[in-house]
């Protein structure tokens, strides 16, 4: 072969790579097999089974109905959090469960995806002297957390009081009469949930783990399950020593006895004018619920997501859950309660709500229940993964796969994700002197200079797929090539966020339809 003939680096498969072709691969060679461990759903714990079994050594095949993070991993808040709401409800493993997987994310498996974010607690006429108090001593012990899991302050800082004028400084839309200061927090932030989901994946594949989306778990067993490829229609019968059910909201459908209460968080998306270009996230406390706060959260691309609540999801389980006119009408008026102006209703540019799969409890109000998880095994042996949150995904996954394992005597020895860094991961100052965009860097890693040389090949890729979003056509063309995606669904509502804005979503369409036939470069 003449160098020539050579593609460039960032057209060349890895054994990260995902897209059509790998999986075409993949799901032919599965009828002839028997793998160690059948996962069945790929959102963050999913996906985060397939990596700690493919880890250890196991063979491994991994199956969705839908797309990579088509789910609740999708839809949260982008927060990785070190668990204060839990703390203040006597839920202390827990707390401390969060705080550890925090410190793993940030020190060590994605500090590409998960920076410190400070959180102004305002001081206004609403939060009284006695509740300032013992806010503040919630943070003084969520700084205890902090070391308990041995995150350096030099990854997340401690809490302190702020003056009214500071408090100002970093929320400008804030009512000033009557402030009386603030208390300032850090906490861990997701450069995006869906992109999470994305390296999990791909770092399994890497380890050998067969990733297949669109296809659907018709029937399951603890030997395997009916799989439909949702492209085609055929059906296919993959063998397995052991399964672990992932599928979160929808696991109770698949097996007997998971019984589930889930939960509806929804959020809003606003222009980052409509309040006055926040520099910091806020807890905007909730009236009438203790240890409850809004989250309003700058995204750093001109966007604030705000949010969330906590209803109860009865009935069927959509694919795509809608948030309620009421549940957009309540967060404007708690964020309303807060600013100098309110927001309008007008003003919001989107809302998505996601589905908690929490383990059914009683009748009480869905916020609160606890957001432990629970391993549950079927009498044929399907091992069953419910409850947790996006946080504490790994550790969730270790669990249920260290579940099959012991259930099914397979040959594999401990867990090793919680120092298994995920694609693009790196120290900071490597981050740091990486050649490329910084919005590259922060979403890629060290990946981010193959994207870049994906613009030297075709310039107009380092441009904005819809003017004043910052999203590069790069980004798209990255997504068919390594990342899976197979349609421009999945381009711009899970490989990127464009999606949470139906305009936005609606002008970069053509852009993503025409970037597709990249994924045929193999």
């Amino acid at each position: 072969m003449t160098s020539a003939a050579v593609p460039p680096p960032a057209l060349r498969n890895t054994p990260a790579s995902l897209n059509a072709a790998r999986r075409e691969r993949d799901l032919a060679a599965l009828p002839g097999e028997v793998v160690d461990v059948l996962v069945v759903g790929l959102g963050a714990t999913g996906a985060g089974a397939a990596l700690d079994a493919a880890s250890r050594g196991l063979s491994v095949a991994a199956v969705d109905a839908h797309d990579l993070a088509f789910g609740t991993s999708r839809w949260s808040s982008k927060l990785i959090h070190g668990g204060l709401r839990y703390l203040a409800s006597g839920q202390v493993d827990v707390a401390h469960e969060s705080a550890v997987e925090r410190g793993v994310l940030m020190c060590r498996t994605a500090p590409h995806l998960v920076r410190a974010l400070p959180f102004v607690l305002p001081l206004t006429p609403l939060v009284s002297r006695s509740q300032a108090a013992v806010s503040r001593a919630g943070l003084l012990a969520g700084d205890a957390l902090r070391l308990a899991a041995r995150t350096p302050r030099s990854v997340l800082p401690g809490p302190r009081r702020l003056s009214a004028v500071e408090t100002l400084r970093l929320a400008p839309a804030l009512r000033p009469y009557g402030l009386r200061g603030g208390l300032l927090s850090w906490d861990g932030q997701l450069a995006d949930d869906a992109r999470l989901v994305t390296a999990i994946a791909r770092t399994a594949a890497a380890h050998g783990a067969r990733i297949l989306t669109r296809c659907r778990a018709v029937e399951l067993t603890g030997g395997g399950a009916l799989v439909r490829d949702e492209l085609t229609g055929r059906e296919i019968t993959v063998r397995a020593r052991a399964v672990v059910n992932a599928a979160g909201v929808w696991a109770g459908g698949l097996v007997d006895g998971v019984r589930l209460r889930p939960s509806r968080g929804t959020h809003l998306v606003l222009a980052a004018e409509s309040l006055r270009g926040l520099s910091a996230g806020m807890h905007v406390p909730i009236p009438g619920a203790a240890s409850r706060f809004m989250l309003v959260i700058p995204q750093g691309d001109g966007r604030v997501h705000v949010g969330l609540t906590d209803e109860p999801a009865d009935g069927p389980i959509p694919d795509v859950p809608e948030p309620t006119p009421g549940e957009v009408g309540f967060l404007l008026d708690i964020l309303g309660s807060a600013l100098d102006v309110p927001v309008r209703r007008s003003e919001v540019l989107g809302a998505f709500a996601g589905l908690r799969p929490l383990l059914a409890g009683g009748e009480g109000a869905t916020a609160d229940l606890s957001r432990r998880h629970a391993v549950l095994t079927s009498r044929d042996g399907v091992v069953t993964i419910v409850g947790g949150k996006l946080t504490t995904y790994r550790r969730m996954a270790q669990d249920a796969v260290d579940a099959a394992v012991a259930r099914r005597g397979l040959p594999a020895g401990p867990s090793r994700t919680a120092s298994l860094p995920l694609v693009g991961a790196a120290p900071r100052d490597r981050l740091d002197a990486l050649d490329a965009p910084r919005r590259l860097v922060q979403r890629y890693g060290t990946e981010a200079p193959l994207l870049a040389a994906l613009g030297k090949e075709d310039p107009a890729l380092l441009e904005p797929v819809v003017p004043g979003l910052p999203v590069l056509g790069v980004e798209l063309a990255w997504g068919a090539l390594h990342e899976g995606a197979l349609d421009a669904g999945d381009l711009l509502d899970r490989r990127t966020r464009i999606g949470l804005v139906a305009a936005d979503r609606a002008a970069a369409l053509p852009a993503a339809e025409s970037l597709l036939p990249r994924s045929a470069v193999h």
